[in-house]
């Protein structure tokens, strides 16, 4: 059993709106430090497969049939 930790975030040239309002809260806490946010999605997946590299191969899968939409997001996958 494997486990496949899954970030998936906006490109860079996709605005984020949610980043922007976060990041303007932040900003009224006081915490003038935090120079940008960017807020994406974190997915956690069992994966019962023969080897590591067949459960990344089945999250990969995963990402781009259904996770993750590839004309306006990046994923990362870690498998443990």
């Amino acid at each position: 059993m494997y486990k496949a930790k899954v970030n998936i975030t906006l490109r860079k040239s996709i605005l984020d709106p949610k980043g922007k309002a976060a990041h303007h809260a932040l900003q009224n806490l006081g915490l003038n430090n935090v120079e940008d946010v960017r807020i994406g999605k974190f997915v956690e997946m069992n994966i019962a497969a023969g080897s590591k590299e067949e459960a990344y191969e089945l999250a990969e899968t995963a990402c781009t049939q259904l996770l993750a939409n590839e004309v306006m997001e990046d994923y990362q996958i870690d498998i443990e």
